[in-house]
């Protein structure tokens, strides 16, 4: 079991982000649990010296004496291996967390989706999984091709969607589908489904229906070519 700690100055903050994770674990059926959690810097760090700890959340800017960063280099002296997590609102801090081995950054306010995805990549390096990253944009915005149920045009951007949250960059299908993996497939003017990620589809409605009830179309000009692939595909035959 992963032993979780949370930090932060705020008490509502605090008990949001408790209550957020604890959702996230019991949906992913994740074998973690939150250990402690506190308001006051100096109780965290002594908790943290004397117990095993996984992970570590902590917010940058605490009004206390010690600063999360602070309590990070703190920490790193005696633990090299525990996950570290920064939030804040001041994105300024967002460069300087990372020089302590941070695993991610949380800008305030955190939302449920963007917590979890950090939490299930978490785990996934934990237990050392394979994965495949699409860049998407010249921020170097990195994507696990596994999570993108499908890629849609909207004007001059793309988005990406996948079961968590949809990720927006300008480009468009030209640029992108020579580089994407052989599961994207083109179904529509404005779509490119990944296949390894359909649960199924209606020819007769031209729908493709993923998790969630989540759906996209496939176009007249691409059915003939996508069903072909979806013939040829293992239990879509």
């Amino acid at each position: 079991m992963l032993n979780f700690i949370i930090c932060d100055d705020n008490q509502n903050i605090l008990d949001k982000l408790s209550k957020l994770l604890e959702d996230i674990f019991n949906k992913n059926n994740f074998d973690a649990k939150i250990s402690f959690k506190s308001t006051d810097v100096q109780s965290v760090y002594t908790f943290v010296n004397s117990n095993k700890v996984d992970v570590l959340i902590l917010d940058i800017n605490l009004k206390s004496k010690m600063s999360g960063l602070e309590l990070a280099q703190k920490v790193r002296e005696f633990n090299k291996d525990c996950y570290i997590i920064f939030t804040t609102g001041h994105l300024e801090y967002a460069m300087m967390a990372y020089k302590f081995k941070t695993f991610d950054y949380l800008a305030k306010p955190i939302t449920y989706e963007r917590l979890e995805d950090t939490i299930i990549r978490l785990f996934d390096d934990i237990h050392g999984l394979p994965k495949k990253y699409i860049k998407i944009d010249n921020k170097n915005t990195l994507i696990d091709e596994a999570e993108i149920q499908y890629i849609k045009r909207d004007g001059m951007k793309l988005i990406y969607h996948t079961e968590s949250r949809d990720y927006e960059a300008y480009s468009s299908f030209n640029k992108i589908q020579m580089n994407l993996p052989n599961n994207f497939v083109r179904c529509h003017k404005s779509y490119v489904a990944n296949i390894n990620n359909i649960k199924n589809f209606e020819p007769t409605t031209n729908t493709i229906y993923f998790n969630d009830d989540v759906s996209c179309d496939i176009g007249p000009k691409y059915k003939s070519s996508f069903m072909e692939v979806m013939n040829n595909y293992g239990d879509f035959k």
